[in-house]
C-alpha cells in the first residue's frame, strides 16, 4: 500500500466516531444531491434540446466544446452539492450528538439555539422541542431519584420501629402486647398505604389507565366508605352523572382528599359532586386551619407537608394529594386548593379535583 493510502487509512480509523459519522453523512448526502441535480439537469436539457429540434432550430458545438462544457458543470455542480450537503447535515449532526449524549445518560445536553447552525429553515422548531424533551427526561430522573430516597427513608423507619414492637410484644404482660400489636398494626397500615399510592403513580407513569363508564355518586360513596366512621357529609349535585375514567384510580383520588382532611384538619366536614361544563368536580370541604398564604400550590409537591396540617401520626409521607393532581391530570383534569370563602362559609380548606367526562 502507498504510503498517502497507509497514512490517509490510519488517520481515519484514529477520528472520533462522532467526526467518522460526520463525514458519512456529509458524504452520502452530497452524493444524493449531486445525482439528483444532475439527472434534473440532464432531462431539463434533454426536454430542451427535443423541443428546439422539432422546431427546426440545431445548436451545432465541436466535441471537444461540449466535453469541456460538462466537465466544467459537473465540477460546478459537485462543488455546490458539496457545500449544500454541508450546510444541510450539519445541524443534523448537533441533533444528533445530543441525542447520543442523552442516550448514554448525560440529561444537562442541550442544543445551542444560538448556534447559526439551528436557524436553517425548521431547525429551530425541531431543536426546541429536543431540548424540551431533554427538560423532561431530567425532571422525571430527578424527581424518581427522590421519590426513591425519600420512600427508602419512609419504608426503613417504620420497618425499624415494627422489628422492636415485634420484640416487645413477646413480653407475657398480655396488656403490653395488646398495645405493641396496635402500635404494629399501625405501622403495618402505613407501610401499606404507601406502597399502594407508589402502584397507583406507576400506573399512571406507564399509562396502563382502564377507562369505564363510572357512576360519580357510587365512586364518592366508595371513597366515604374506605375512610371509615365519621366521615363527610355526602352532597351529590349532579343528579346521577357519569363520566369516563380508571375506575381505582379515580377511587384513590376522592379517598385522598378525605384522607388529607381527615389528618390534616381533624376530619372532612363534606363531600360534594359537582357538573361544571364538560367536567366532574369531586369537593372536600373541612373545618381546620385552612391554607397559609401561597400554600394553594404547593400541597400538591410530592414530600410536602402542610404548615397549618395537624397530626399525622407518623402515617403520611406528603405523597396523597401529588397523586391526586396526577391522577386528575392523567384523566384530562385539574386538582386545586382553596380556602373556603363567603359570609356564611366557615373558617377551613376545600380541595378537589375536576375530571372530564369523556
Amino acid at each position: 500500500m502507498p504510503r498517502w493510502k497507509h497514512h490517509r487509512h490510519h488517520h481515519w480509523h484514529h477520528w472520533p466516531d462522532d467526526m467518522r459519522r460526520g463525514w458519512i453523512i456529509r458524504w452520502r448526502l452530497q452524493r444524493r444531491i449531486f445525482f439528483t441535480l444532475a439527472m434534473a439537469i440532464a432531462i431539463t436539457i434533454g426536454c430542451v434540446l427535443v423541443m428546439l429540434r422539432s422546431f427546426g432550430i440545431g445548436i451545432h458545438k465541436p466535441p471537444s466544446h461540449v466535453a469541456f462544457g460538462v466537465f466544467v458543470a459537473l465540477a460546478i455542480l459537485w462543488t455546490f452539492s458539496r457545500a449544500m450537503a454541508r450546510r444541510i447535515a450539519s445541524p443534523w449532526q448537533e441533533l444528533e450528538r445530543v441525542a447520543r449524549e442523552i442516550g448514554s445518560g448525560n440529561m444537562q445536553a442541550r442544543i445551542d439555539m444560538r448556534d447559526r447552525r439551528m436557524q436553517f429553515g425548521e431547525m429551530p422548531v425541531l431543536a426546541h422541542a429536543v431540548n424540551e424533551m431533554a427538560e423532561r427526561l431530567e425532571k422525571q430522573l430527578q424527581d424518581q431519584r427522590a421519590l426513591l430516597a425519600t420512600v427508602s427513608h419512609e419504608i426503613r423507619t417504620p420497618l425499624a420501629r415494627m422489628r422492636l414492637l415485634v420484640e416487645f410484644a413477646r413480653d407475657d404482660d398480655p396488656q403490653k402486647r395488646e398495645k405493641q400489636l396496635e402500635e404494629l398494626d399501625k405501622e403495618i397500615v402505613g407501610v401499606d398505604g404507601l406502597v399502594s399510592e407508589l402502584l397507583a403513580a406507576s400506573r399512571i407513569d406507564f399509562g396502563a389507565l382502564r377507562r369505564t363508564e363510572l357512576i360519580a355518586y357510587d365512586i364518592a360513596k366508595q371513597a366515604l366508605e374506605r375512610v371509615g366512621p365519621n366521615s363527610a357529609v355526602l352532597e351529590d349535585r349532579t343528579d346521577g352523572a357519569t363520566f369516563l375514567g380508571d375506575a381505582t384510580l379515580v377511587a384513590r383520588a376522592v379517598g385522598n382528599l378525605l384522607e388529607n382532611a381527615k389528618r390534616h384538619a381533624g376530619g372532612a366536614a363534606r363531600l360534594r359532586i359537582l357538573e361544571r361544563g364538560p367536567r366532574i368536580a369531586f369537593e372536600v370541604d373541612d373545618d381546620g386551619p385552612g391554607f397559609a398564604p401561597g400554600e394553594e400550590e404547593q400541597v400538591f409537591q410530592p414530600f410536602y407537608r402542610g404548615k397549618n396540617g395537624g397530626e399525622t401520626n407518623g402515617v403520611s409521607v406528603g405523597l396523597g394529594l401529588a397523586l391526586v393532581k396526577r391522577i386528575a391530570e392523567a384523566h384530562g383534569g385539574r386538582a386545586y386548593a382553596q380556602n373556603r370563602e363567603g359570609p356564611d362559609a366557615k373558617k377551613g380548606a376545600r380541595v378537589g379535583i375536576e375530571l372530564a367526562r369523556s
